[in-house]
């Protein structure tokens, strides 16, 4: 144990980080800009979802949004129509992680500005 009674880094199994599990499910590559998707704009087909998202690939999209279903995150709806209907939406757990976009978005809008002048004075004073 360290002096603050917290295991000492990698000890006893312990994680330094206790949000890490939450990053690992919610910020990987394109879980995010998945899961603000089916925020912003409700239920969607497969393309829809693809097209409003971005760049990312047919393959990594159902690789995502499996892994996503699987967290509880997305629910798949599949309508066995002519042709097959498969719709995907945010979850009920899904939707409490809104207001950790909202508060990320003010975050962004107010503090990326102040980023970007570090960014450039420390590009400047280290090149």
């Amino acid at each position: 144990m360290t002096a603050q009674n917290h295991p000492a880094p990698g000890a006893g199994g312990a994680q330094a980080c206790p949000i890490t599990p939450v990053l690992d499910i919610v910020f990987s590559r394109w879980t995010t800009p998945i899961l603000w998707t089916l925020h912003q704009f409700g239920r969607q087909r497969f393309v829809e979802l693809n097209r409003n998202v971005g760049t990312i690939t047919a393959k990594v999209l159902t690789q995502r949004l499996r892994q996503l279903e699987r967290d509880g995150l997305v629910i798949r709806t599949y309508h066995p129509e002519v042709p097959p209907r498969v719709e995907y939406e945010i979850s009920e757990l899904g939707l409490t992680l809104a207001p950790l976009f909202a508060t990320l978005t003010t975050w962004s809008t107010t503090h990326l500005p102040e980023v970007e002048r570090a960014r450039t004075t420390f590009d400047t004073t280290h090149a």
